[in-house]
């Protein structure tokens, strides 16, 4: 690899910086306090696995753009009919715990210590309303928030990681983008950036092909790493 100079450094969100399955776990326990626990993890896969499916779908012209919020909705009402619950309310609060995802342990203080260093860019596949809550709920600093909505599709697509590109001013070269799943390291490198890999327990680990720039075990090894550059 090259010697790496940046500028910026654009992070993923969901899976990266938030425990995503942690907050939708407890929007289904909220939504049934009496799942027992395996009972609570199929339900769990069912909204992931949707999510993904409809994601693609767009990604595919599968079907055409719909944000977050409007796919959050979807799986709720299927785990909720899954689960034998009804209730209108219910549903609507079960949507909204996509935006309830606890931060992981090291991502404040992480976020907070390189961004004395770099201007810090989101992005994610949220929606802009989304964000908004996620980044209000897990204390997340930025510079700037981008969300996927703003291309109408999703990542990995190009536009999106443009979206950062644009924004910055920099070339792609000079921007790191940091996730916790190879496949959006991935897409962004297609684009010409910089990628850095955050080992993450619910994240996609990254292929014996793949060849990141950097590495990092956490948010403070990040942050060491780039201390170094």
């Amino acid at each position: 690899m090259s010697v790496l100079e940046i500028d910026a450094v654009v992070f993923d969100v969901l899976g990266t910086l938030v425990d995503e399955p942690a907050g939708l776990r407890a929007g289904i326990r909220e939504l049934d306090p009496s799942l027992e626990d395996p009972r609570a993890e199929q339900l769990l896969s069912l909204w992931q696995q949707h999510i993904d499916r409809e994601q693609r779908r767009v990604l595919d012209g599968g079907r055409p753009y719909l944000t977050s919020d409007a796919l959050d909705r979807e799986a709720a009402r299927l785990v909720a009919e899954a689960a034998g619950v009804g209730d209108p309310d219910a549903v609507a609060a079960l949507a909204l715990s996509a935006r309830r995802l606890p931060p992981w342990p090291d991502t404040v203080a992480g976020l907070a210590r390189l961004a004395e260093r770099f201007p810090l860019i989101g992005l994610s596949n949220a929606s802009r309303t989304a964000l908004l809550g996620l980044n209000a709920h897990a204390g997340l600093r930025w510079h700037q928030a981008l969300s996927a909505e703003d291309a109408r599709t999703y990542k990995p697509d190009p536009a999106v990681y443009q979206l950062a590109v644009t924004v910055s001013g920099r070339p792609p070269e000079r921007l790191l983008m940091v996730a916790a799943h190879a496949w959006d390291l991935r897409g962004a490198q297609r684009l010409g950036l910089r990628t850095a890999y955050v080992a993450r327990p619910v994240g996609d680990p990254p292929a014996s092909s793949d060849r990141f720039d950097l590495y990092a075990d956490d948010l403070t090894d990040l942050a060491d790493q780039l201390g170094e550059i």
